[in-house]
């Protein structure tokens, strides 16, 4: 018996076969390696969580538990299939992107992920929305920007640890809402099941690839496939089971589309969620300067959004159908032209990347006022 999110699938059955019940299969299945070593974390201070996690990714492991050796272990080693050159290649088809890429990743990554009304109760239920929201995207920019980097998912590697890191924070928040009376298991499956997490590589990999050539960036399908083995190895460690993680754009591509084959129209839990990150701006405004920018901003930043993620879902999250959503067909022409007259100058790709890398830092830097995205483990979750 599926949870009750799991919605079309006789239709779902006509055009994927086999494989719909086989996904559903993966929407009560959490990750056993990470919930395990969270369980032994359990009653200690937030200090000594993070001074064991810290011990376990990047230290001498021998007087740890069990579970934190075992999870280590199995982490240390890539799979056979791993090449980090070729996520290399991956990272750098995104950095060169730059700015665009950002605007992607929060216009259209995130709010599609935002989409799931039952993927998303996870993030609602940690609380403070609208306050939460600039901070939220800030940290996931950080991590995507250190999966990019060039090695950085090599064990002990930046990318490596924060990925690790992340595995273990989504371990807790899965433990934490499985003692909540808010979690509907029923209803939503387990909390931060596979089926989602698997969702969320795609996010970062495939859908992002799809909004950039929305926006006229040419990427072919070896480009592509380099992003998603990028985070093909991303996925690994952050958890995700191996066959649901796609190797190829067809395959990617069959994924996405069943997962939102089968889940609900967005929820008001999504729509409050897409407007707190695109109205992050206006609400972080420190002075009246700011706030008029943001607001006349704000406009271009709906028709820029509704461009991204479409007239059907744009409307289920109550974007408003400003003039401005013109704005990214004419920008796809630019970008399109001038990939096209630039990518004949001898050395532009390495000044494009060096770009995106200091875009990229700076835009962290900024988000973050200068702390440490840690991704810490959770006490606790948060009030809606």
């Amino acid at each position: 018996m599926f949870p009750t999110r799991f919605v079309h699938l006789e239709e779902a059955r006509r055009r994927f076969g086999i494989r719909v019940d086989r996904l559903g299969s993966f929407l009560g299945a959490g990750d056993p390696l990470a919930d395990a070593a969270v369980e032994v974390l359990a009653g200690r201070s937030s200090e000594e969580r993070e001074r064991w996690v810290d011990q376990a990714l990047t230290g001498d492991v021998a007087s740890l538990p069990a579970e934190l050796r075992t999870l280590r272990a199995a982490l240390s080693e890539l799979p056979f299939w791993a090449d980090l050159d070729r996520a290399r290649r991956g990272g750098e088809v995104l950095l060169r992107t730059g700015f665009f890429g950002g605007l992607v990743l929060g216009f259209r990554s995130l709010v599609a992920g935002y989409c799931s009304p039952a993927g998303n109760k996870p993030l609602v239920f940690s609380g403070r929305l609208r306050e939460a929201a600039p901070r939220r995207l800030s940290e996931t920019g950080r991590f995507v920007s250190l999966v990019y980097r060039p090695g950085s998912l090599a064990p002990g590697a930046p990318g490596w640890v924060a990925a690790a890191r992340v595995r273990l924070m989504h371990a807790q928040i899965r433990r934490l809402l499985r003692g909540s009376p808010r979690w509907d298991a029923p209803a939503w499956g387990e909390p931060i099941n596979q089926v989602d997490m698997a969702g969320t590589t795609l996010l970062f990999s495939l859908v992002l690839v799809d909004g950039l050539r929305m926006l006229g960036f040419r990427i072919d399908r070896e480009d592509c496939e380099d992003v998603l083995h990028l985070w093909r190895i991303g996925g690994w460690v952050l958890g995700v089971e191996p066959e649901l993680l796609g190797a190829t754009e067809p395959e990617s591509r069959v994924l996405w589309e069943l997962l939102e084959a089968t889940q609900e129209a967005p929820d008001a839990d999504s729509a409050a969620l897409a407007q707190a990150l695109i109205e992050s701006p206006l609400h972080e405004a420190r002075s009246p300067e700011e706030r008029a920018r943001a607001e006349r901003f704000l406009p271009v930043a709906y028709g820029i959004g509704r461009h991204l993620v479409g007239d059907r879902y744009a409307d289920a999250l109550g974007y408003p159908r400003t003039p401005w959503r013109f704005v990214a067909p004419a920008l796809r022409t630019i970008i399109s032209g001038t990939g096209r007259l630039v990518g004949r100058i001898p050395g532009v790709d390495r000044l494009a990347l060096e770009a995106g890398l200091r875009y990229w830092k700076r835009t962290v830097e900024v988000g973050l006022a200068g702390e440490e995205a840690r991704f810490e483990i959770p006490g606790r979750v948060g009030r809606a």
